[in-house]
Order: structure tokens, then sequence, then C-alpha cells
């Protein structure tokens, strides 16, 4: 990893909180809207169901760690940017293991009978996966400069 001036570090991280930010309400908002709409219509989907409560509480819980991660954002030394660095590598494995618990999830679900509440939340972790790994990686790429 090359040196990073630390504001410039705290910039960036700062930047990639608000997008968790911004990703952990949007999925919870529109978790929660997909749970209304079935509840108030009165529609039965096992798929969506369960994609919602997947998307409502993955969202909560990406809330919940970005505001906790701003909350004790402070400019790194080397030593500490270094960690930040090997940290975001762990997370994008992580990230990738989401994505393919998800699709696990779904083909076991479909193989298992066409269990569309099993699909319906592999696809809403697959998802998640796919965008914390994006999310992440925008970070990767900017402390890697």
């Amino acid at each position: 990893m090359d040196f990073m001036w630390a504001d410039t570090l705290l910039a960036a991280e700062r930047a990639h909180v608000l997008r968790l930010l911004l990703w952990g309400g949007g999925s919870t908002l529109v978790g929660t809207a997909l749970l209304a709409w079935l509840h108030i219509g009165r529609r039965r989907s096992a798929l969506l169901e369960q994609f919602g409560l997947q998307t409502a509480a993955w969202g909560a819980a990406e809330l919940v760690f970005a505001a906790i991660s701003r909350a004790s954002l402070v400019p790194r030394d080397l030593a500490a940017a270094t960690r930040l660095d090997r940290l975001l590598w762990l997370e994008l494995g992580l990230d990738a293991g989401y994505l393919l618990v998800g699709l696990t999830l779904v083909a076991s679900g479909w193989a298992l009978g066409r269990r569309l509440g099993m699909v319906g939340a592999g696809l809403a972790v697959a998802v998640q996966g796919v965008a914390l790994a994006l999310l992440h990686l925008l970070l990767a790429g900017q402390i890697s400069r």
C-alpha cells in the first residue's frame, strides 16, 4: 500500500461510511416498503416476503455498523492505515462468501421443490454481497493509489 496522507484517507473513509449509510438506509426502506406492500394488499408471495425480510434486516445491520464506524473515525497513522487495508480485504472475502451463500440458497431452494421463500432469501443475500463488495472495492481502489 502506498502512503496516503491521513486527512485524505480520513476523507475516503468518511465517504465510504456515508455510502454504507445510504445503502443500509435504502435497503431498510426498500425491504420494509416491500413487506408493507405485501401486507396492505394482502398479497401472498413467499419469495417477495423473504426477499423483503432479508433486505430490511441486512439494511438495518449495515446502518448500525456504519453509524458505529462513523463515530469512531479518526486520522490514521501508517500502521493503522495498513490494518484498515487488510481489514478491507477481509471484508471483501466475506462479501464473496455472502454472494456464494445467497446463490447456494437460491439453488437449494429451487432444487428442493421450488421453495420460493428460500429463493427470495438467497437472492437478497446475494444482492447484499454484491453491493457490499462493490462499496468495499471502491474504497480499496481509493486507498491503494
